[in-house]
């Protein structure tokens, strides 16, 4: 193990490796469930898009795990399947074989953007001080992904509020909360890991840890063939490029699709890497001559761009990678191992679906709240004083959890950063990549805008 993944390299351990790659799959476990809920109103088998979410994140991570040798799970997006059912299926009329095919499309041209090495010079471009809002608002969002997981705050009438403390998972949640505290505090090896499994067997007296309803094993084998290769089948890509008249709409939905899945990738690897010394500026630089993938950096972002094209395959939409391995990353998990974990860990959500959905939000939203505390850390390297870095700094962290979304919050930093210089008549400082991308982002606002 340690020759394969550099452990002692890397200053972690086995045991180290397999925690966080427990408590990384349990706070991601969600999407087992939830992805064939949302992508089965476009018309898609439950039971084929259950496996074919399992198998997506399976081969992904392996990539991420072997390729890259990074602690990172990739599995379907939250917000991009929703994107890919409410607006490209029902808003844009398009179908679910269109849609897959869309997102596979998205993984070539994502793969290409990854191999050319654009991806990484877009973060190589970005300022200090934005990585470091990146870094601290993805502690905000992971943090309001629990928090709202377990709707302990509440939007009623478009206002938020706390909610009235009179659900047992609302209790089950602020036990978890204060346990998890504790045990982090006090340094408890495992701790995330042992709040999330304490906290399930509190929420069976409370009712709030059940199974849910899932398809066998064999029953989502019979149906996957209905989705695997879709895209290459009648009513698939080829019909994406049968009516002229159609091809602006279906270019500007796969450069939106392709926008959102590369920033939230950069956000993730920015806000974790960079503050757990998982990507070495040094090394970066020192294997900056040589071409090919060298750096754990290129390997991570080639192994994302291959999951979205692999799950598209499937038939899921895209494959990503999850901030929620902040967690495990949290917890120590430095190397491909903590991966390899999280893969064991889906190839046997498919048998024990039932059990594995049991594991209540009110489990895992303590960890996402405790893990985006710790990487708020991030904030006290900004210059807040100097405010043409606070304005960037501050819409970057805020608007990634009032937006539910990295790549959002990225494109205001971005936005506000290039204001703000040319109105301060540093205009200079803006890297030539800046002003690419933050013309991008505001070219995606106004497509979507006339979708």
């Amino acid at each position: 193990m340690n020759k394969l993944f550099h452990l002692q390299e890397n200053g972690t351990t086995v045991s180290t490796e397999i925690i966080a790659g427990l408590t990384t799959f349990f706070a991601m476990s969600y999407i087992i469930v939830v992805n064939p809920s949302i992508l089965s109103q476009a018309g898609m088998e439950w039971g084929a898009v259950f496996l074919a979410t399992i198998i997506a994140s399976i081969i992904g991570t392996l990539v991420m795990a072997f390729f890259a040798n990074l602690p990172y799970a990739q599995a379907p997006g939250m917000g991009l399947n929703a994107f890919f059912v409410y607006t490209v299926c029902f808003v844009l009329g398009f179908t679910w074989q269109q849609a897959l095919s869309m997102v596979f499309l998205c993984g070539l041209f994502n793969i290409f953007i990854t191999a050319t090495k654009i991806r990484k010079n877009i973060m190589k471009s970005i300022p200090q001080s934005l990585q470091n809002a990146i870094g601290g608002g993805i502690g905000i969002f992971v943090a309001y992904i629990g928090i709202l997981n377990v709707g302990i705050v509440t939007f009623e009438s478009g206002v938020p509020a706390l909610a009235v403390l009179d659900q047992p998972k609302f209790w089950v949640f602020l036990i978890g909360l204060v346990l998890t505290v504790v045990l982090v505090a006090k340094n408890v090896k495992g701790a995330m890991l042992i709040a999330i499994i304490a906290t399930t067997l509190l929420g069976i007296p409370f009712g709030v840890t059940s199974p849910q309803d899932t398809t066998s094993f064999a029953e989502a084998c019979q149906a996957l063939p209905t989705t695997f290769l879709a895209i290459f089948k009648e009513g698939g890509i080829t019909s994406l490029f049968g009516d002229m008249e159609k091809l602006p709409l279906v270019l500007i939905t796969i450069f939106a699709f392709s926008i959102s899945d590369t920033f939230d990738t950069i956000g993730s690897f920015i806000g974790t890497g960079r503050r757990s010394g998982i990507f070495s500026e040094e090394d970066e630089r020192e294997m900056e001559t040589r071409k090919g993938f060298h750096t754990r950096l290129d390997r991570g972002l080639f192994a994302d761009a291959t999951a979205t094209s692999i799950g598209a395959l499937f038939g899921t939409s895209n494959t990503t990678t999850y901030v929620e391995s902040a967690t495990g990353i949290g917890v120590g998990g430095r190397t491909g191992l903590t991966s390899v974990v999280v893969s064991l860990c889906f190839a046997l959500s498919a048998f024990l679906a039932t059990f594995i959905s049991a594991v209540p939000y009110a489990a895992t939203a303590p960890v996402l709240v405790v893990v985006g505390i710790l990487m708020t850390s991030s904030f006290k390297d900004i210059k807040w004083s100097d405010f043409s870095e606070a304005v960037p700094a501050f819409f970057a962290a805020v608007f990634m959890a009032l937006c539910y979304s990295i790549s959002y919050g990225i494109a205001a930093g971005f936005i506000f950063y290039c204001v703000i210089k040319i109105f301060s008549g540093k205009a200079r400082e803006i890297h030539p990549i800046m002003w690419i991308c933050t013309g991008m982002f505001i070219l995606n606002f106004v497509l979507l805008a006339l979708l």
